[in-house]
């Protein structure tokens, strides 16, 4: 007996374009489905409020006879950027924070770095205990740091100064020169574990190999640190750099709680508080959304510009 034949039809091949085709379409289904978050939030917490903010820095409220009429707004085109660039408390605050960066950015950027470099060296034991620990400041909220830090600055009630005056040292840590330091010495406070923690995960994340090689070429750890480790890390250095430099722009903490202890620190001391200070005491929302405007253009042109000069030291070191 023979075997009976199969009958039936053979499936065509599949189309090579179509399959590319599908492909595309799935990954652009990808794309959109784990993008579609972030955008959402960026429209909504970003987009919006700056656009709101432009919009209302061509306007501003006009009231009728002394003031105790009711306001109408009008269009004043530029008129509210002219009037921020030409405030001296508005320059004479950006003339602040640029003290403040000097002082704050090396000093947080050396010293966090330091310090994941110690940890990564070995020399420290419970190397988890420390990370906790001087990661600990950052998890306190910024207010409560600063009221606490403003209460050890305060003559009469701070423990320091009273120590200090004991042994006949008199220190004023809220005097003309010595407020800026104290404000910078805050935000030291929280900023020095949460950068560390950034350095110490770039650290451990360097191949083992290349430490190994340059171990057996007689380097010393503080030889590896500065010529092995750190030029491999350049860029978390770059990174911390910049995030640091904008989180000085937007000082507003530290300074305004001081403002309530010290006449040596003003209501606009900084551009933040320049604002806050038109838009909530002086009821000027066009001046504030102008001056809002006007410190988001500095801080992108600043970020554009590291990250440019941080590109150009890439190509260079390559």
């Amino acid at each position: 007996m023979t075997p009976r034949k199969r009958t039936g039809t053979t499936p065509p091949p599949a189309d090579p374009a179509r399959t590319r085709r599908a492909g595309r379409r799935q990954q652009r289904f990808a794309y959109v489905t784990l993008l579609a978050p972030f955008t959402a939030l960026l429209v909504a917490v970003f987009l919006v409020p700056v656009g709101y903010a432009v919009y209302l820095s061509f306007f501003s409220e006009d009231h009728d006879g002394l003031g105790f009429g009711g306001g109408r707004t009008i269009f004043t085109g530029l008129r509210s950027y002219l009037a921020v660039l030409q405030d001296p408390s508005f320059v004479s605050g950006f003339g602040s924070i640029a003290l403040y960066c000097v002082i704050f950015v090396p000093l947080v950027v050396a010293g966090s770095l330091g310090l994941a470099l110690l940890l990564d060296s070995g020399l420290i034991r419970l190397r988890r205990t420390a990370q906790m620990l001087l990661y600990l400041p950052h998890a306190v909220p910024g207010i409560i740091a600063a009221v606490i830090w403003l209460y050890l600055y305060t003559p009469g009630l701070s423990p320091v100064i009273k120590l200090f005056a004991e042994a006949d040292i008199t220190i004023d840590f809220l005097g003309l020169h010595t407020v800026l330091p104290s404000i910078v010495n805050i935000a030291l406070w929280s900023g020095l574990g949460y950068n560390m923690v950034i350095f110490y995960a770039a650290l451990q994340a360097l191949p083992r190999e290349v430490l190994e090689a340059a171990t057996i070429d007689g380097a010393g750890g503080v030889r590896t640190a500065f010529q092995v480790k750190i030029p491999i890390i350049r860029g978390s250095v770059l990174m911390v750099c910049m995030f640091s430099l904008i989180g000085a722009l937007q000082l507003f903490t530290e300074p305004m709680l001081m403002n309530q202890a010290t006449p040596m620190v003003n209501s606009r001391f900084t551009p933040n508080m320049y604002i806050y200070d038109a838009a909530f005491r002086r009821n000027n929302y066009g001046l504030a959304s102008a001056a809002s405007v006007i410190l988001l253009v500095v801080t992108c042109a600043l970020s554009f510009a590291v990250t440019r000069w941080a590109g150009r030291r890439e190509r260079s070191a390559k």
